[in-house]
């Protein structure tokens, strides 16, 4: 009338391979969730100071996650963009003899507002408001 042993252990295995797949499947289940903290919200960067640019030169730097090239004209004047062709995320550079900004992995050209000149890429890439304080080079996105 009681619980036979061939019952007893057939229970604790199904209990215990139970546990087992639990513990496997919980971390690959918790793995494949990516993780909650999001980028950064950046809103705007200090440069460094305009002494340090050249002019003709140009400078690739982080906002945030993204990068971003900074670009001191032979004029003196400043321009930021982001630094992602919008045609395949290529890191773009400036080109001081032709003072146009080129996506070397097709070709892709941009005038220093970021317009496309000529090239695959679909969008103008987004420029960023430079402003000067104090010789301090402060970009942000506003």
């Amino acid at each position: 009338m009681g619980i036979n042993r061939r019952y007893f252990f057939k229970t604790l295995l199904n209990i215990g391979g139970l546990g087992a797949v639990g513990a496997v499947s919980y971390p690959v289940i918790e793995f494949m969730d990516p993780p909650k903290s999001g980028e950064p919200n950046v809103s705007s960067i200090k440069a460094g100071k305009t002494s340090e640019f050249e002019y003709g030169s140009a400078r690739i730097l982080k906002f945030g996650r993204k990068p971003v090239i900074l670009i001191r004209e032979k004029s003196g004047e400043f321009h930021a963009l982001f630094a992602t062709c919008t045609h395949l995320d290529c890191i773009v550079q400036y080109r001081n003899d032709t003072n146009q900004i080129l996506c070397a992995c097709h070709n892709g050209v941009f005038d220093l507002k970021g317009r496309n000149v000529s090239g695959p890429p679909p969008k103008p890439l987004t420029e960023l408001a430079v402003n000067i304080l104090n010789d301090e080079i402060i970009i942000s996105t506003s």
